[in-house]
């Protein structure tokens, strides 16, 4: 990827496929993936583990860690790949503050997909009950800036594919508009 932007975040409720979406952007752009969930304190993962959905006031200061961390890592020279969940448009604001230009890949999939998929994935802390409030708390980033939305069904290489297509020097003028 030859793109002018600093840094991806690879978002959706969970089970959309961030991580995996994220890595490959990672691995074709030469980039360093930033799992965010790695970032929660261990308050957060005892809430969502019990299967109590985050509120504003949870994600706050995780939030300002990742924008630490996007900063820290454009600093080292690395170009950061973050997967976070970013649903509200308040939160990817936050990571706006930490990171102008700050690019969102959004990853689409209908609830029964993003169960399906969270019921399938074993050793993660995130129950499947919570999908219904990741939904309900999504502010669709549709219509934002800097914004690629994808349907997260379609095979990892192709959704890594077509975010290097929009992030190449000559598709600069699709970065103006969003899908």
């Amino acid at each position: 990827m030859n793109s002018p932007l600093s840094a991806i975040v690879v978002m959706g409720v969970a089970g959309c496929g961030k991580s995996c979406v994220g890595d490959a952007i990672a691995k074709r752009s030469g980039g360093r993936l930033i799992e965010g969930d790695a970032f929660h304190p261990a308050e957060n993962i005892r809430k969502m583990s019990a299967g109590i959905p985050l509120d504003d006031d949870d994600r706050a200061g995780w939030l300002v860690r990742l924008g630490q961390e996007l900063q820290a890592t454009v600093q080292a020279g690395e170009r950061p790949i973050l997967t976070c969940s970013a649903l509200k448009r308040r939160y990817r604001d936050t990571l706006r503050a930490a990171m102008p230009e700050l690019v969102f890949v959004f990853l689409e999939l209908t609830p029964a997909e993003a169960e399906k998929r969270v019921l399938a994935r074993p050793g993660h802390f995130m129950p499947a009950s919570l999908i219904d409030s990741q939904f309900a708390a999504l502010e669709s980033p549709r219509g934002e800036p800097l914004t690629l939305p994808l349907d997260a069904t379609q095979p990892i290489a192709v959704l890594a594919e077509a975010v290097d297509s929009w992030l190449k020097p000559c598709g600069e003028r699709n970065l103006a508009r969003t899908a």
